[in-house]
């Protein structure tokens, strides 16, 4: 079957090896014994075009992108109230519009957990708020937590006070870009028992299908999100506009919200990037799967350069995105002519549709297809991310980010 990646000479990135990790027979996945290769790449493309750090920054069109989706739902929603659930006109309504539109600002939420569309992370905290609202259920905010309160306390003999934080939040995506691969700690990875049990065609079909429910329930079984005020907000005030949807309309528009949300993140083309973004199609690393290791790393992260990066904030500019988290949407594109000499040969994608189709079909790609690491394998030259590399104005740690 026709990989869905293009074709490209690989040029073997520099990278430490890691100490081996014996790894069970029945364990398929690709153990890296390298440091994760986005942030050694980063060095290599400051170095070379110092220039690069002016992209990073807050992006303002952002903000009035996500005004117009919100508005564009709210009136699909309420314009359909009078509408059969079980009709066609709702379905199609939901799957082209709605799960678009809601896929949308899932990665509006993703932009903005970087504090890429103001300058203040607490605008960027409760603006995402706002933008999870169409979505039906609360999730911007254990997608990216803020940093929690310190509190001050006197410390004896020399009666100075100090900042004593309380205890450390998790913010799942943040931790995805400083953790990548790395097992436990990276949410995104699938776990063992998902490609045990799904490893099949049927089973493929099911995980792509209900792969948004994947999403959102393996972080609590990776680790536990402790609630905060935070939290607090975005269940609240995804609550009222709930109840206030359902008491001045009917249930029918609630429905048409989270009916788009499961769309959205199902057999649909936008939903082909959490695909393609980290599993590996690659037929030259699907080749040499449990050979003997080397110090050529397998390619984990992919980027999509097609059209519908027109919807979904550049995402699939995802190696550069990794590279760069500060850079916003709008200049992920600059990124990539800028460094076009470290991104030219990498491989990538040309369709979400078809990643779907051979995610499914291909029976040499399914959930093993994923790079995974120790703990150790997130340290790059000995220091790691800094916490202003993985959003932008970010004041201090971002306690929890592993």
């Amino acid at each position: 079957m026709r990989s869905s990646v293009a074709t490209a000479t690989i040029q073997p990135e520099t990278a430490t090896p890691l100490k081996a990790t014996p790894v069970s027979e029945h364990d398929k996945f690709f153990w890296a014994y390298t440091e994760e290769p986005h942030r050694t790449r980063r060095q290599a493309i400051i170095k070379a075009h110092p220039e690069v750090t002016k992209l990073c920054g807050p992006e303002p069109l952002t903000k009035y992108c996500v005004f117009g989706v919100v508005a564009l739902q709210l009136a699909c929603a309420i314009a359909l109230r009078h509408t059969a659930v079980l009709s066609l006109p709702f379905f199609l309504t939901a799957y082209i519009i709605g799960a678009t539109a809601n896929q949308n600002l899932f990665l509006a939420i993703h932009e903005i957990s970087h504090n890429l569309a103001f300058r203040s992370p607490a605008a960027n905290r409760l603006f995402a708020v706002f933008a999870n609202l169409p979505i039906g259920l609360p999730y911007s905010a254990a997608f990216r937590v803020s940093p929690p309160s310190s509190r001050s306390i006197r410390s004896p003999p020399n009666g100075k006070t100090r900042a004593k934080p309380t205890s450390p939040k998790k913010p799942y995506h943040l931790t995805h870009h400083k953790s990548l691969g790395v097992d436990g700690l990276d949410t995104d990875l699938p776990t063992a028992l998902e490609a045990l049990f799904l490893d099949s065609l049927l089973g493929k079909a099911f995980f792509c299908t209900f792969q948004i429910l994947f999403y959102a329930l393996r972080p609590m079984l990776v680790y536990q999100l402790p609630l905060t005020t935070l939290h607090l907000f975005n269940i609240a005030a995804q609550l009222l506009f709930d109840y206030l949807l359902v008491t001045t309309c009917s249930a029918t528009p609630l429905i048409y919200l989270i009916l788009s949300s499961f769309l959205a993140g199902s057999l649909h083309p936008c939903a082909g990037h959490f695909i393609a973004e980290h599993y590996v199609f690659d037929r030259e690393a699907l080749a040499s799967k449990g050979l003997a290791k080397t110090d050529a790393p397998v390619p984990e992260t992919f980027s999509y350069y097609g059209p519908l990066n027109l919807l979904t904030y550049n995402v699939g500019l995802h190696n550069e995105h990794h590279d760069f988290p500060a850079v916003p949407w709008t200049r992920l594109p600059a990124l990539h002519e800028l460094a076009k000499e470290f991104y030219a040969d990498l491989p990538c994608h040309t369709s979400w549709t078809w990643v779907i189709w051979q995610f499914v079909w291909d029976r040499e790609v399914g959930l093993w297809c994923r790079v995974k690491r120790k703990e150790g394998g997130r340290k790059v030259g000995g220091k790691g991310w800094k916490e202003e590399e993985l959003g932008a104005n970010e004041r201090g740690g971002i306690p929890g980010v592993k």
